[in-house]
C-alpha cells in the first residue's frame, strides 16, 4: 500500500490515511520510522475499527531531513524512534507535537515561543535497564512492538561507562559467569561517569544468597573486571510486578558494595540509592533545575512528587521553608537524607497530603513533577485551590500535561513560559517545563 505521511504524532508514529472511497475520508494509518511528507510503501499489520497500524516496506520519496541511523539496532529495538531524523529536526518535531497537543487538549493556542533546550544527542543516559537471558546468554532490550528480547551489545544513547559495563557483562556471559537467576539489570552512573551502581532483578526461583553461589560469584567476577562498579543491589519481583529489595547477609556486604552513589550537580550533591528515581539525562540536569528554581524566592514553597529532592534542595536556598512530598519509599529515604533543616520531607501520596492540609495553608510557590500519568482531576483541583501565585509544572507527557493544564487554566492560572527540555534525544519522549501565574 502506498501512503503519504501527513505528520508525526506523539508516540513516534507518522500519520497517513488510506485512500478515500464512497464511504468518506480514508482510515488513519499509523506508521513508525517515517517523516512528514515522505511517500512510502507500507504493509498493514493491524486493522482496528477506527485506524490501522502499518510498517514501512520501502521509502519511495525520502524527506530532506532523513539521515542514516547511528545505531545498528534501530528499528529493531523499541528504545529509539527518531534516529532517522537530524537532531535539529527532532527538536522541531517535538515542538510541533507539544504545540498541537496544547491546542487540541488544553484548548491553549500558545502564541509565544516554545523555548527549546537541546542536549548532546548521544551518550546522554546515566541510567539504562536491560533484560537478561542466561541460556544461551543474551543481554538486551525489548524488540520493537514486542516483549521478546533483542540482543544488544552496545547502546549509543547511554554513557561511555554504561557501554563499557554492557561490553563487560557480555564477555562474562560468554564465559559462563553470569548467574542464571538474573532476569534484568540496570546500570546507574554518577554525574562524572566514573562509578556505577548496578541493580540486579532475581527471578522468583533464585536460591538463598550465600558465599559461592552463582549470584555471589558473578558479583565477584563483575567487580573484578570493572572496578568502577561500586555496588550491586539485589531486587526480586513481588506480585503485581513490584520490585522488592533483597537483603544481603552482613558477611557478604563488602562483596556487593555500596548501594548508593553521590550525584553531583552545580548547586547541590544528592545521595541516590538503588531503586530511587533520578533524572536520566546527565547533560541537562543542571539546566532543568535552573529552569524550575531560578528567580523563585519567598517564605513557603511546596515540592510535589519530590523524588530525592532535586528541586527542593535548591529551593531551600531561597525560601524560608520548603515542604517536599514523595510517596515512593526508596526515594523518600534519599529525600530525607538530602534535605537541609528548612526542608520538611513528607512520605505520602500527593492527593493524601493535599487532603490533610489545613484550609488556611498558603504557599508562595508550588512545583509539581508528576509521573507520566500526570495529576488526577482531584489532585489538579486541589493544587489549584492552594492559590499559590506561582506554579511550575514539570511534565514528561504532553497529553496528560495538557489535560491537567486545562483544569489549571479554568481555575484562574495563566501560562507565562513554555520550555521544552530535551532529556530524551532519539526518542519520542517530551519533557517540558511550564511556568504558570495566578491571574489577579
Amino acid at each position: 500500500m502506498e501512503l503519504t505521511i501527513e505528520k508525526l504524532v506523539y508516540g513516534g508514529d507518522g500519520l497517513a490515511r488510506q485512500a478515500a472511497d464512497e464511504h468518506g475520508q480514508g482510515k488513519a494509518v499509523f506508521v513508525p520510522f517515517v517523516l512528514a511528507g515522505e511517500r512510502v510503501e507500507a504493509r498493514i499489520l493491524k486493522q482496528k475499527r477506527g485506524f490501522a497500524r502499518g510498517r514501512v516496506e520501502r521509502i519511495l520519496e525520502p524527506g530532506a531531513e532523513r539521515i542514516p541511523p547511528q545505531c545498528r539496532y534501530f528499528e529493531s529495538c523499541g528504545g529509539c524512534h527518531y534516529q532517522h531524523a537530524g537532531y535539529d529536526h527532532q527538536l522541531a518535531i517535538k515542538s510541533g507535537i507539544l504545540r498541537e497537543t496544547l491546542r487540541r487538549t488544553a484548548k491553549l493556542d500558545w502564541p509565544g515561543e516554545i523555548q527549546v533546550h537541546p542536549s548532546p544527542p548521544w551518550g546522554y543516559r546515566n541510567r539504562s535497564r536491560m533484560r537478561l537471558r542466561a541460556e544461551p546468554f543474551a543481554l538486551g532490550y525489548h524488540r520493537f512492538g514486542s516483549n521478546t528480547l533483542l540482543e544488544a551489545e552496545e547502546c549509543p544513547i547511554s554513557s561511555p561507562l554504561i557501554n563499557r559495563a554492557i561490553e563487560t557483562v557480555w564477555r562474562l556471559g560468554r564465559e559462563g559467569k553470569v548467574a542464571a537467576e538474573l532476569s534484568e539489570m540496570e546500570f546507574f552512573a554518577n554525574a562524572e561517569d566514573t562509578s556505577l551502581v548496578i541493580e540486579w532483578t532475581l527471578d522468583a526461583a533464585s536460591s538463598p544468597l550465600q558465599a559461592g553461589s552463582p549470584v555471589a560469584n558473578f558479583a565477584e567476577s563483575l567487580r573484578a573486571a570493572l572496578p568502577e562498579v561500586t555496588g550491586i543491589a539485589l531486587f526480586s519481583l513481588a506480585p503485581g510486578e513490584v520490585l522488592v529489595s533483597v537483603d544481603i547477609p552482613k558477611e557478604m556486604k563488602p562483596l556487593f558494595g555500596e548501594h548508593t552513589l553521590t550525584y553531583n550537580t552545580r548547586n547541590a550533591h544528592y545521595r541516590v540509592q538503588a531503586g530511587s528515581f533520578f533524572q536520566t539525562n546527565r547533560f541537562l540536569i543542571d539546566r532543568l533545575v535552573e529552569l524550575v528554581t531560578a528567580g523563585r524566592a519567598g517564605g513557603l514553597a511546596l515540592d510535589l512528587y519530590a523524588g530525592v529532592g532535586l528541586f527542593s534542595r535548591v529551593l531551600s536556598q531561597s525560601f524560608r521553608e520548603v515542604t517536599a512530598v514523595e510517596a515512593a519509599l526508596f526515594a523518600f529515604h534519599d529525600l530525607r537524607h538530602n534535605s537541609p533543616s528548612n526542608v520538611a520531607a513528607s512520605h505520602a501520596p500527593v492527593e493524601e497530603f493535599l487532603t490533610s492540609l489545613p484550609p488556611q495553608m498558603k504557599y508562595d510557590f508550588v512545583v509539581v513533577d508528576p509521573p507520566r500519568a500526570g495529576l488526577s482531576e482531584k489532585t489538579a483541583r486541589m493544587v489549584a485551590a492552594l492559590g499559590a501565585p506561582h506554579l511550575t509544572y514539570v511534565s514528561c507527557d504532553p497529553a496528560t500535561l495538557s489535560r491537567d493544564l486545562r483544569l489549571l487554566l479554568e481555575s484562574g492560572y495563566r501560562v507565562e513560559e513554555v520550555h521544552l527540555v530535551d532529556l530524551f534525544p532519539q526518542t519520542f519522549h517530551i519533557e517540558s517545563v511550564f511556568h504558570l501565574a495566578r491571574q489577579s
